[in-house]
């Protein structure tokens, strides 16, 4: 039997098409909890590829899973969120979120693919109604950094560079961004200026943490190694190559990502499918650990190490390398782990899925982001 075409909307029927096409191949690439006193964990921010910025309700999500039948946790039926709050953060990609202090007085910070910092008062977004439909543009940021440009022989401005990771030191005043042109930047918040350049890795800087014990930041290179920075000098105290002391499995050789627990004298290292533990104090390498698949993002939790990449777990290791747990999780491939202080996990990733994964290992719920 033939169908009616009278009515077939080809235009309308192509722009759907489209329309999902951006919706699967959108990421998520940062997730951070927002600061509460409250032991549920409820209010969740995610960075995306378009560049935007989105709150969600995790209580929400839950309810909206429960009340609504035939939906469930499977890779094709999944909830679309509604996020409770909406900004347009960059013009590019959103790569990473912090949070500058606590409480009410916090800044949500964010840095792109544009080679900005921008920052919001946290109050301010949890008290707007900026939403999807106004495409974000409801609250202007009261921080927006803009990395420098570099002059060449004759004189040409190189692009902007863009920040792929950022880190705070709130004693110090300093918001600190891994760049693309190959160096680390240390801003001041209270003036917007730049106050510190770190120079010392041959190329791109894909990630960096704050070791604030110490007045130092931690950065990783897209040139294999990892490097200790003081903060006061500027220089490089400590130069650290996963692959030098092993035979890592695999052929990537850049460092992607660093994790410092929380005394600050264990980093953990990915370079590639493997993961070196260094004790800091003395500096040495201590253990290496092997996953099935790249590591993207990791970081401690007690003396556990919890990692996701390139396939759809979740592995929590300790201290010697040794599985303890593989947990599936909805994103085929993660780019972001996040730990609220009572041990619930957000994990983001492919596809803008975000798996929201309860302390003792069950799916509190899983839902796709929101587009523009």
């Amino acid at each position: 039997m033939c169908g009616d075409a009278t009515n077939w909307d080809e235009d309308g029927y192509k722009e759907s098409i489209l329309k999902e096409r951006d919706f699967q191949t959108r990421t998520v690439f940062r997730t951070a909890w927002a600061p509460s006193l409250n032991p549920n964990p409820d209010t969740l921010l995610v960075a995306s590829s378009d560049g935007s910025i989105a709150s969600y309700s995790i209580s929400s999500c839950i309810s909206n899973l429960n009340t609504h039948s035939g939906l469930s946790n499977t890779n094709n039926d999944r909830l679309l969120a509604q996020p409770s709050c909406f900004i347009q953060g960059h013009d590019g990609p959103t790569y990473d979120l912090k949070f500058y202090g606590d409480g009410e007085d916090a800044l949500l910070l964010s840095c792109g693919d544009d080679g900005r910092i921008r920052g919001w008062r946290w109050k301010e977004l949890t008290g707007s109604n900026c939403s999807v439909s106004s495409h974000g543009n409801d609250i202007n940021p009261i921080l927006d950094l803009v990395n420098p440009q570099h002059r060449g022989p004759w004189g040409a401005l190189s692009p902007i560079p863009e920040n792929n990771a950022i880190a705070v030191n709130t004693k110090e005043g300093s918001i600190f961004a891994a760049s693309g042109d190959s160096y680390a930047y240390s801003w001041d918040l209270e003036t917007g200026k730049v106050k510190m350049v770190f120079k010392g890795h041959s190329d791109y800087l894909h990630c960096i943490v704050a070791r604030n014990s110490s007045n130092q930041i931690i950065t990783g290179s897209e040139d294999g190694t990892a490097r200790i920075w003081d903060c006061k000098s500027g220089k490089s105290v400590q130069v650290i190559n996963p692959g030098k002391d092993f035979k890592l499995e695999g052929s990537v050789s850049w460092v992607g990502c660093v994790a410092l627990d929380a005394s600050e004298s264990w980093l953990a290292c990915s370079r590639g499918r493997n993961i070196s533990l260094w004790n800091l104090p003395a500096s040495e390498c201590i253990s290496r650990i092997s996953s099935q698949a790249t590591v993207q993002d990791m970081l401690f939790e007690n003396n556990q190490i919890l990692a996701v990449g390139a396939d759809p777990i979740l592995n929590r290791f300790d201290m010697n390398g040794v599985i303890l747990s593989q947990i599936q999780c909805a994103p085929q491939s993660a780019f972001s782990i996040s730990l609220y202080p009572t041990g619930v996990v957000a994990v983001g990733g492919y596809g803008c899925c975000v798996d929201v994964i309860s302390q003792f290992g069950s799916h509190m719920c899983t839902f796709h982001c929101q587009c523009v």
